[in-house]
């Protein structure tokens, strides 16, 4: 990192992200005293902090920095979608103001690193550098920041690999620190991500846990020397945990309740296979064909019935399955997978992170073929027929299933899935997958949960006042209040009573941008990998 003044710089607030942070992967490494400045932290105001729904990234990042619901922000899901259209989600699709730029509003500097859903960035008083979904060497706030950054600290990486992730994390501490020296800011923002995708490619390997918790927690203490912030608070977007239920592949179950029509041959939207999923995980990268004859081939079988997901069966009883896998193009996979056809189906879930089904409404979708006049008899029917379904050990599938106004308010909520689903416990796996069968072992031995953590500490916090019932929406009316700044009427969140509340008003209408697609394939290919994109 470059030199810098040996003066500390005063944050008034720190707000520290741990991605997928939780009591029950803290608490073991605050046992074996593995995490000093964190314990440190912990050891003042604490809780668990409750997610949204759904509890996943790349929504629920955007609705802690607003103090909003999904339906007011406008972010779901990892994918926005016109029609039966996709595309990666990204900061043009926040449709409400920043905790940064509400602190902007009162003449307050900011330093933001490695926030999700941030890219392309607005412009305020300060620095951004962004996190998840942003593309490697991203554009940055203020322009030619990024080159700057990698002038001073060295290479700068949006993600990288298992190996390298202590380095990414030393990246982010770096980064902040140099930007907190060169911007002097008021409040200062940084997120560790590599805590949740450790989870995702390592699930249960606590020696791995131990490795990346350790780099987050030097980087911690590195920064609190080096800025001595009045009050620092620490937050996690939602928990994780093992998951010991099952796979519930919703769009099988859909075929099955005759809502939904496939496709072969690659027509449809891919649903990709629990094979290719599997291969990504470990890393595994098949270039020994020419990958478009094969696609070519395996799109033809498809058609005739011969899908992936039957391949996969066939091949795991001779015992070739392995080897296919190990020489086969990914591509080549969910090129041959059955696929839900959309626009001749009555009902689907699109993305297994919307948590939802949705209607295929005349008006509304390109195809849609459910009439209006039939649009709440037929939620009406799902709602009943998946609220009834249970596991093969009689289990229910869902915690609730739902009518998305029930979950969300606000002008987007007409974006949502028409139908929430909220699995039991979050131990019960949801797939938009096409199967030989309804339920399958979890594709993901561990994933997310509700519960994440807050704590805080500091000159504004009272320390000895309870968190008994914290959620994700309170932490921007919180920080707001270390400032004194009021809130925001429209927020869902409240003030949480470890520090005195400004109160609330109405702000100015927030200018809302044009929405700009991702293009990233790399991108969609890192979802992919973490098992957010089937």
């Amino acid at each position: 990192m470059a030199e810098s003044s040996n003066e500390t710089r005063d944050l008034q607030t720190l707000l520290i992200g741990i991605d997928a942070g939780c009591r029950s992967v803290l608490e073991p490494l605050f046992d074996q005293n593995q995490l000093p400045n964190l314990q440190r932290l912990f050891g003042g105001a604490s809780g668990a902090l409750e997610s949204q729904i759904p509890p996943w990234t790349a929504s629920a990042w955007p609705s802690l920095y607003t103090g909003t619901n999904p339906g007011k922000h406008g972010v779901f899901d990892f994918l926005a979608f016109e029609g039966y259209e996709w595309s990666v989600v990204n900061a043009t699709h926040v449709r409400r103001r920043s905790l940064w730029e509400y602190l902007d509003n009162y003449g307050y500097r900011s330093v933001v690193v490695n926030v999700p859903i941030t890219h392309p960035p607005r412009p305020f008083d300060g620095a951004l550098v962004p996190g998840y979904t942003a593309p490697e060497s991203p554009e940055c706030h203020p322009p030619g920041l990024f080159a700057e950054i990698e002038d001073a600290i060295g290479e700068y990486h949006v993600y990288g690999t298992v190996e390298s992730a202590t380095e990414c994390v030393r990246m982010r501490g770096d980064a902040f620190r140099y930007l907190v020296d060169r911007f002097e800011p008021d409040f200062g923002f940084v997120e560790f991500q590599w805590t949740d995708a450790i989870c995702h490619k390592r699930p249960g390997d606590w020696g791995e846990l131990e490795r990346v918790y350790g780099a987050v927690d030097r980087q911690i203490g590195e920064i609190l020397d080096f800025c001595s912030p009045r009050n620092v608070i620490v937050v996690s977007d939602h928990g994780m945990g093992p998951y010991n239920g099952r796979t519930f592949l919703v769009n099988e179950y859909l075929d099955q309740q005759g809502y939904v029509q496939t496709t072969n041959g690659g027509d449809g939207m891919p649903s990709w296979s629990a094979v290719r999923d599997q291969q990504l995980k470990r890393g595994v990268h098949a270039t020994r064909y020419d990958a478009s004859l094969i696609e070519r081939l395996t799109a033809g079988a498809a058609r005739f019935g011969m899908t992936s997901q039957r391949i996969e069966s066939i091949l795991s009883l001779v015992g070739l399955k392995e080897f296919v896998l190990r020489h086969v193009p990914t591509t080549a996979i969910s090129t041959a997978a059955q696929q839900v056809d959309f626009p001749r189906s009555r009902a689907y879930m699109r993305s297994r992170t919307e948590l939802g089904v949705r209607i295929n409404l005349q008006g509304r979708e390109p195809g849609g073929i459910v009439p209006p006049g039939k649009y709440e008899s037929v939620r009406s029917d799902l709602i009943d027929r998946l609220q009834a379904v249970e596991t093969p050990t009689g289990d229910p599938v869902f915690e609730s299933v739902v009518r998305r106004e029930q979950q969300f308010s606000g002008p987007f909520s007409d974006q949502a899935p028409d139908i929430i689903t909220i699995p039991a416990d979050f131990d019960q796996f949801l797939s938009t997958q096409i199967g030989t069968q309804q339920f399958s072992e979890p594709n993901e031995p561990w994933n997310h949960k509700r519960d994440g953590i807050v704590a805080a500490h500091g000159e504004s916090i009272d320390e000895t006042a309870s968190l008994t019932n914290a959620h994700l929406f309170d932490v921007t009316p919180t920080v707001l209040a270390t400032f004194d700044v009021p809130a925001d009427v429209a927020m869902d969140g409240r003030v949480l009573p470890i520090v005195d509340s400004a109160g609330d008003r109405e702000y100015p209408p927030f200018e809302l941008e044009r929405r700009k697609v991702t293009t990233n394939r790399s991108i969609e290919d890192r979802l992919a990998d973490l098992g957010y994109i089937e």
